[in-house]
């Protein structure tokens, strides 16, 4: 039998922004789920759309308890936090899933609306790697809505290569090596 360690958390990274704003990035931990909850529910509609590829008007406490469960790993997403009214607020996400002992995951990144255009999503991509390396993930693949015109220029930038997905004409897939 195989036993499985805990991959090492990133660290806690400061990062400064295109802009001038600054956000904390650290790996989700189980105390931020109602901040989680709270992020999800202030995305507009086509955003959870785009994120879930469904449509959802909340964030039930099943979807919730699977956003927070890390796996045997550890943690499974990245989070940029700024202060807020209730603490901590999170403005991005992301994170990645990995079935088994695979080498590939799939991933998502998901940035508040107000938050976009600085830099945040490159950060929290760039922070998800890290935490996939440690985990021997070295393909990293995500599916979207073939429409989904800002997911598309993201992953163009990362270097990502795009394809139909051969099994729904309406979404493509997204694949990036880690080297």
């Amino acid at each position: 039998m195989t036993t499985v360690m805990p991959a090492p958390v990133p660290t806690e990274t400061h990062v400064a922004l295109r802009d001038g704003r600054h956000v904390l990035i650290r790996a989700l931990r189980p105390t931020d789920a109602q901040a989680q909850r709270r992020f999800i529910e202030r995305l507009p509609p086509e955003d959870r759309r785009a994120r879930f590829l469904c449509t959802m008007s909340e964030v039930d406490d099943a979807l919730l308890a699977l956003l927070m469960a890390p796996d045997a790993r550890g943690p499974t997403a990245v989070v940029a936090l700024t202060p807020g009214e209730n603490g901590e607020d999170i403005v991005g996400v992301a994170r990645l899933a990995q079935a088994g002992d695979t080498p590939g995951a799939e991933i998502s990144v998901s940035v508040d609306a107000g938050w976009r255009g600085a830099g945040l999503g490159t950060a929290l991509f760039r922070a998800l790697c890290m935490l996939a390396r440690r985990r021997g993930i070295t393909r990293l693949w995500s599916m979207d809505a073939a429409s989904n015109a800002g997911m598309h220029g993201f992953a163009k930038s990362l270097g990502a290569h795009c394809r139909r997905d051969p099994d729904d004409v309406h979404q493509v897939i997204y694949e990036l090596e880690l080297h």
